[in-house]
């Protein structure tokens, strides 16, 4: 065998080696990505429930304060007004019991929601919230909620579904919040199973 014909031989094996190499290492970034994709949402939405970041109400042990719980004397009332939807992914109605509350910063509230089945089998949903507007959020602590948690209703079925939360103190002497006179909690069921879309 010829120098020439050995260098050619060697060259294509080391091509070959180096574009089976490329491609694992493809493979293993795009594994990679898919992986921090997944693990992405639950962790944005913690980021979301412990900050108030992008409207999204303050939950978990930080509500729990009770320093936190105490009205402030002499503040503005906030109007809290309740909306509610039902994706087309759910069969259900979905509605909130009271249109809308009045509450001092620091001041605890009861609201509840209704949702109902309007089929003849079982159906399964979970809810996301939002508060308008999203500078609010910081200050909306919820102390019990339905959201992020699956509910499963059977064949008309209705249940109503509490809200406990206060309005953090802070809210009355933050200066950004003084043009703030109403807060808006938006709750959207969805079909949890990915089931068929509503026709109701």
């Amino acid at each position: 065998m010829s120098n020439s014909l050995k260098k050619r031989t060697f060259s294509t094996r080391s091509s070959s080696h180096s574009n089976a190499d490329v491609f694992l290492y493809a493979s293993s970034a795009i594994v990679g990505c898919v992986g921090v994709v997944y693990a992405s949402v639950p962790l944005y939405r913690l980021f979301c429930q412990s900050t108030g970041f992008a409207g999204t109400p303050i939950t978990g042990t930080r509500a729990l304060d009770p320093t936190k719980l105490q009205p402030v004397h002499g503040a503005k009332p906030i109007q809290i007004t309740f909306t509610s939807t039902a994706s087309r992914t759910i069969p259900w109605s979905f509605i909130p019991l009271q249109r809308k509350i009045h509450v001092i910063p620091g001041q605890t509230a009861l609201a509840f929601y209704s949702a109902t089945n309007l089929t003849d089998e079982q159906v399964s949903g979970v809810a996301t919230y939002n508060v308008i507007p999203s500078k609010a959020a910081q200050y909306f602590n919820k102390i019990q909620c339905f959201c992020f948690e699956e509910q499963t209703l059977g064949a008309g079925e209705q249940v109503d579904m509490p809200v406990f939360f206060f309005v953090d103190p802070e809210f009355a002497y933050d200066p950004v919040m003084d043009n703030v006179s109403e807060i808006v909690l938006s709750y959207t069921f969805f079909n949890s199973k990915g089931g068929p879309q509503s026709q109701y």
